[in-house]
């Protein structure tokens, strides 16, 4: 086992240097059911969650046994396939809660000459492991969908443990490993955030987006085997990942500027 680095404010994330690639995209999203052709020359922003999270842990900081709670994803500009990208990042805070740590992570992704593409801050529970079973993350923002039923479906998807496997990186095992999940208090493996949002991106790409400004709220576990669906407010001002009739995973909507069909 690594010798991880104990979480406090202030630790940085070693800045990396990476692309994604078309086919990386191609085969994630595939995985999960979903046309890559959807977004063109772009990188779905979806993938810079778990990407975060795995340049995290390759600086020394765990995500085992972690779980999402919020993530606040600006995309400046289109975000391009088969480009070098920068990452650089650090831990802003952690706090106790009932259930363990709460932790707040800034990162930020630019072009190698520093022109901004996409902010990603983000904030993850680090459960104590004698704390299992106890209620309580931290203040908890009001919900954005109030009832389920007022959104407009668009899109329904079902969750199989190969597609999770076949989407998840080694670094949090509660996602893809039946005694990890069972040991961090769940059922079953729960599906990692970055997954449940390519789910609602998918749906609202359409002819592609230039800048968005969300805030993502993980309200429940989403296991494995299970179906959601995709749904979006009258208004746009908010999108859900549905289980039945609750809201698993919710975007508050900020802005959403398309870029013209012919780009």
């Amino acid at each position: 086992m690594p010798d991880w680095l104990e979480p406090k404010a202030g630790l940085q994330i070693t800045p990396k240097t990476f692309a994604v690639t078309r086919q990386y995209q191609a085969e994630k999203l595939g995985a999960l059911g979903i046309d890559p052709s959807i977004f063109g020359r772009q990188c779905d922003p979806a993938f810079f969650i778990g990407l975060s999270i795995q340049a995290g842990a390759e600086s020394g900081i765990s995500a085992e046994g972690n779980v999402n709670m919020l993530t606040e994803l600006i995309q400046h500009r289109p975000v391009p396939l088969d480009e070098d990208l920068t990452l650089t990042g650090q831990i802003q805070w952690v706090r106790p809660v009932p259930r363990g740590r709460r932790i707040r992570t800034e990162v930020e992704i630019t072009l190698t000459d520093g022109t901004p593409v996409l902010s990603v801050t983000r904030e993850s529970l680090k459960p104590s492991p004698e704390l299992v079973g106890t209620r309580g993350a931290g203040e908890q923002a009001a919900p954005v969908i109030v009832d389920a039923g007022a959104l407009h479906p668009i899109a329904r998807y079902a969750l199989s443990p190969e597609a999770t496997r076949a989407y998840s990186s080694e670094g949090n095992a509660i996602h893809y490993d039946v005694d990890a999940a069972r040991a961090g208090g769940f059922r079953a493996p729960i599906i990692g955030g970055g997954q449940g949002v390519h789910l609602i991106t998918a749906a609202l790409w359409q002819d592609g987006i230039d800048q968005m400004d969300v805030v993502i709220y993980f309200r429940r576990p989403i296991f494995w085997d299970e179906s959601v669906w995709v749904g979006v407010m009258p208004d746009q001002s908010a999108v859900g990942l549905i289980k039945g009739e609750k809201v698993a995973t919710e975007i508050q909507v900020h802005n959403l500027a398309r870029r013209p069909s012919s780009a």
